[in-house]
């Protein structure tokens, strides 16, 4: 029998199979809050062992792109209940995605009085697409005080707490794709000279603050990290030394206890390959779960699943057209293309509408 398709577990949590959705951003949270659309498309794709959401902000601070959800608000903890309870109805244990973005925000997809903040005062390249006036430039963030760095570390904490009272089973901090976490690891975007810069030890030093308080507050057993080791995305170049600052990452979060790690490979979308060695350093040096994502196909996650290079395989774009994903891999089927004009637009459309195999009786 293929492994794929069998039931797995994610420490305490029992999964109904090796497959996880990984956390894609789809923009469908006007005003931030989580809605029934949201509940019915996720519980669309809840055939998956383990759903994570996508990027939810701990703050207002913490939003960037239009319309992406939040946790921080009472008002969003119901809009999640109606979706975890979705997706437990039918079967999928479900995670809570924590993403602050740092500088890859605009003031215009904030609430008034929010700021944009990041390690150091270095705007991103590029633009950011706002619904009230389109694209702008990254605005240059406000270098983070001590005191703004103890409150959000203090948001990530709360939101924690707030994703269990939503009834979620546990939550990922997205340390990947040039966001708040890896904007702090990254020598480009943070030149500070306290104790948060320079030498990785002090670069690594917020997200292992963060790591710290969601795990006092929720539990190491519910927690896991998602990393891009060689992305760029966000303006995010890589450097000499990048392979062996992840390695002494991958240490120091083994000795934290931490669930599990999430390592995405953007290589088939043009990025940098993600180099085995790096992905054999996690596998080696890491005791908790290791789940890899990026471009897999039912047989390339057969592969690594049976040769023990990882313990849980994440699809992404694939989830997007298709909602029965599992059974598609099972019986071979042809995937939906996903229409990638409608991936962050309002509404149903390229979003709960694609044609499953089977239409509900």
């Amino acid at each position: 029998m293929s492994i794929l398709f069998t039931p797995a577990s994610l420490g305490p949590i029992a999964l109904q199979n090796h497959m996880v959705m990984a956390p894609m951003t789809r923009s469908r949270a006007p005003g931030n809050i989580p809605n029934v659309l949201m509940a019915e498309y996720y519980a669309q794709r809840a055939t998956a062992g383990l759903i994570i959401t996508e990027g939810t902000s701990s703050s207002p601070n913490g939003l960037g792109y239009p319309r992406i959800p939040g946790i921080f608000s009472r008002a969003q903890i119901e809009g999640w209940k109606a979706v975890t309870g979705a997706v437990h109805e039918k079967g999928a244990k479900m995670l809570l995605q924590i993403m602050h973005c740092g500088r890859i925000s605009h003031p215009l997809n904030m609430p008034e009085g929010a700021r944009v903040l990041a390690p150091s005062a270095v705007a991103a390249a590029g633009t950011m697409y706002t619904d009230a006036a389109g694209l702008q430039p990254f605005p240059v963030p406000e270098a983070m005080s001590g005191e703004d760095i103890r409150s959000t570390v203090a948001e990530y904490a709360d939101a924690a707490r707030n994703a269990l009272a939503a009834g979620f089973d546990g939550i990922e901090l997205h340390g990947a794709n040039g966001y708040l976490l890896e904007q702090f690891i990254r020598p480009n975007t943070n030149l500070r000279t306290d104790g948060y810069g320079g030498a990785i030890e002090n670069r690594a030093r917020f997200v292992l603050e963060v790591l710290e308080a969601v795990i006092g507050a929720i539990g190491r057993e519910r927690v896991g990290i998602r990393l891009s080791p060689f992305g760029v995305f966000n303006d995010m170049p890589l450097y000499d030394g990048v392979e062996a600052d992840y390695a002494w990452l991958a240490r120091h979060l083994d000795a934290s206890g931490l669930a599990y790690i999430h390592i995405v490979d953007h290589s088939s979308m043009g990025a940098p390959v993600v180099p085995e060695s790096i992905k054999a350093t996690f596998r080696s040096v890491f005791r908790g779960t290791l789940i890899l994502s990026g471009g897999y196909d039912a047989g390339r996650a057969e592969s690594d699943l049976a040769a023990g290079r990882c313990d849980l395989v994440a699809f992404g774009r694939p989830f997007l057209a298709n909602a029965d994903l599992v059974e598609r891999l099972k019986t071979g089927a042809e995937l939906n293309t996903p229409d990638m004009d409608t991936l962050y637009t309002p509404g149903p459309k390229g979003y709960t509408d694609y044609p499953l195999l089977h239409s509900a009786d």
